[in-house]
C-alpha cells in the first residue's frame, strides 16, 4: 500500500467512516488510535463507510504510545494547523505515514514538540476559518501523495 493514514483519537464517527472509504479507494492502510469518541460499532461510522467498511485495511492501537512504539522506525508526516511547511512539501514515498489528530484539538502538544521537522499544514486563505474538516484534510493530503508517487 502506498500510504498509511493515521487517525489519533478520532472523535466523529462520520469522519472516520468517510476516511475509511477514502483509504479503500486510495489503496491506503488506515490506522486508528484509541481512545475513540465513539464506539467502532456506531451506526454512523458504518453509514459513512457504507458497505465498504469490511474491505478497508485497518489496524487498531490502544494508545498513541502503542502506535509510535510499533512504528518508531517509519517515515511520518504530521498534519497540523501549527505546521510551518505546506503539505505539498511533504517528501512523499511509499509507505509514508500521514498522521492526523482529533477533530477538536488536532495533534497533542507532546506529538507536535517531538516532530517539528515533520510538521505540515494545509494552507487556509481566509481569516474566517480555523481548520478544515478532518475527512477533507485527509483526502487532500492523501491524493496529493498519490499524485506525487505516480
Amino acid at each position: 500500500m502506498p500510504l498509511n493514514i493515521v487517525l489519533i483519537e478520532p472523535e466523529i464517527p462520520n469522519n472516520t467512516g468517510n476516511i475509511g472509504r477514502l483509504a479503500l479507494a486510495s489503496g491506503s492502510h488506515l490506522h486508528l488510535v484509541k481512545p475513540f469518541g465513539f464506539e467502532i460499532t456506531d451506526a454512523r461510522l458504518k453509514r459513512a463507510g457504507l458497505d465498504y467498511w469490511p474491505h478497508v485495511h485497518i489496524t487498531y492501537y490502544d494508545s498513541a504510545a502503542d502506535f509510535f512504539e510499533q512504528h518508531q522506525d517509519k517515515k511520518m508526516a504530521f498534519l497540523s494547523s501549527h505546521g510551518q511547511k505546506n503539505f505539498w512539501d511533504i517528501p512523499f514515498q511509499d509507505n509514508l505515514f500521514l498522521v492526523f489528530g482529533k477533530e477538536s484539538v488536532g495533534l497533542s502538544k507532546d506529538i507536535l514538540a517531538k516532530h517539528p521537522e515533520q510538521l505540515y499544514k494545509i494552507p487556509l486563505f481566509s481569516d474566517h476559518i480555523r481548520s478544515l474538516n478532518l475527512a477533507n484534510a485527509v483526502a487532500i493530503v492523501t491524493y496529493e501523495g498519490i499524485r506525487a508517487l505516480k
